[in-house]
């Protein structure tokens, strides 16, 4: 099953303590303060790792804690710093602080490393504190603690292109038409309630599609799968967004999906769309022609019409993808 979301604790290693030491040597009968300091404790860094796809490993460990510094030893001898622990993540993956509500990091691409949280500062051995007037110090200081943080993690895919549209608009087939056996990302084993990936080649140039799972009335409110999955399309440059000849009313069905998009992040408005008229095998041209006109007077300007299944169309709109996206 596909995690795009994980809640997660982490915990940075604490500081070892100072040592209280005095040199104790056969012909010294009076040593000085020879204390170490404790090590550092180890912290914890988040790695982007392009062959993940989610973040099903990361939610069920759910806590990870790095190594603590040993204390200081006499003869000076520093504790041993503690390890430092990495989660690694998907590409996309944004990290919030859930207790500020902050965005600590949106990783974007390997090698991606960030330090999420900082290990403890060592202690200070008793070596430090002899002076003039105190030749024999006892003193020394505790390690300071790692941060502790509790976190959100998202991903939200990189893909350049997503595809949009009802569930019966044929998104699926058209992405496996699309990719066909170049797929170098694959179309994932996830169930059709999930978004699903794929890599088109064009003349040597490879695209990434996003294969958004079906939108409908409401979504931006969270009804269907609302939320869930429109947070994939805010990173394309492209959105294909097909319109079955199908359905009852394409041209309202168009405009609601368009207004869904909007309503969940205003910033969608912005990002090129190409219309895809789909299944143009299952009507004649005096059909076809009247959807075209009808989404024409809605100002799009961009629109292929196609049959996935026929192979109708296909290069037309490979052509017309890669001429969208080649300035992205």
């Amino acid at each position: 099953m596909f995690v795009d979301e994980a809640v997660i604790e982490i915990e940075a290693g604490h500081g070892g303590k100072g040592s209280s030491s005095f040199r104790r040597e056969k012909y010294v009968p009076k040593g000085g303060p020879d204390g170490g300091d404790g090590g550092d404790g180890g912290s914890v860094y988040v790695v982007v790792k392009d062959n993940l796809h989610g973040l099903a490993n990361v939610k069920a460990k759910r806590h990870f804690k790095a190594e603590n510094g040993e204390p200081g030893h006499g003869k000076k001898q520093h504790g041993k710093n503690g390890q430092d622990i990495v989660i690694e993540v998907p590409p996309g993956t944004i990290i919030v602080d859930q207790s500020t509500g902050d965005e600590l990091v949106d990783l974007k691409d390997q090698p991606d490393r960030f330090k999420i949280a900082k290990g403890g500062k060592g202690g200070l051995g008793n070596v430090h504190f002899a002076s003039s007037t105190n030749r024999a110090p006892r003193e020394f200081t505790p390690g300071t603690k790692g941060e502790q943080k509790k976190l959100y993690l998202v991903v939200k895919h990189l893909a350049d292109i997503g595809l949009i549209g009802l569930p019966n608009a044929g998104k699926s087939t058209l992405l496996t038409t699309l990719t066909a056996s170049r797929s170098e990302i694959g179309n994932y084993p996830f169930t059709t309630l999930e978004p699903h990936l794929g890599v088109m080649d064009y003349e040597g140039r490879k695209m990434t599609i996003a294969d958004i799972p079906g939108l409908i009335k409401g979504a931006s409110l969270g009804k269907g799968l609302g939320h869930k999955f429109l947070k994939h399309v805010q990173r394309v440059g492209l959105l294909v967004h097909l319109v079955s000849v199908e359905d009852q009313d394409p041209e309202q069905n168009y405009r609601e999906i368009r207004q869904e998009l909007i309503d969940f992040d205003p910033n969608l408005a912005q990002v090129t769309e190409l219309v895809v008229i789909s299944k143009i095998d299952l009507v004649d041209s005096e059909q076809l022609h009247k959807l075209r006109s009808q989404l024409r007077d809605l100002g799009i300007g961009s629109i292929v019409e196609i049959s996935a299944k026929d192979q109708l169309g296909i290069g037309q709109l490979k052509e017309a993808i890669n001429s969208l996206t080649e300035s992205l």
